[in-house]
């Protein structure tokens, strides 16, 4: 496949567990088998799945202060599943530009959140990246 086709799959494997939060191991595997993934995918995708639940306090912390006074409850949880994955990427995957995973980001949100909702999406990562830090 491809590292957006990919990415696409833990954002959607991620809402899944989101909804469906018993047994996340089970869930990926059997997403995995049943995908044409390539073992480059499914490494990214177990990396960030895994990665995204292993600090989930932090990331979901970072979100909420992002926010400014709002809590995390109030947005959807696809765009929280598209945030989690933006950050995770973008504090732990050092081998995704920042700026690739804005326009991914925002690509996704197009996608499944619709058109109005990208300036919330990049506006939020915007503010946990820093103007400074955008371009790593």
């Amino acid at each position: 496949m491809g590292r957006r086709a990919s990415r696409e799959g833990v954002m959607k494997l991620l809402y899944q567990l989101e909804l469906q939060k018993d047994n996340r191991q089970e869930q990926i595997d059997w997403v995995l088998e049943d995908r044409s993934f390539t073992d480059n995918d499914k490494e990214y995708i177990r990396d960030v799945v895994d990665g995204v639940y292993e600090h989930l306090d932090e990331i979901d912390n970072m979100i909420e202060q992002a926010l400014s006074g709002w809590m995390i409850d109030r947005i959807s949880k696809i765009e929280l599943v598209i945030l989690r994955l933006s950050i995770y990427e973008i504090k732990y995957r050092e081998d995704i530009p920042s700026k690739v995973t804005f326009n991914e980001a925002v690509e996704l949100t197009k996608k499944y959140v619709g058109p109005e909702k990208t300036a919330f999406i990049n506006g939020l990562l915007g503010k946990y990246v820093g103007e400074d830090n955008c371009s790593r």
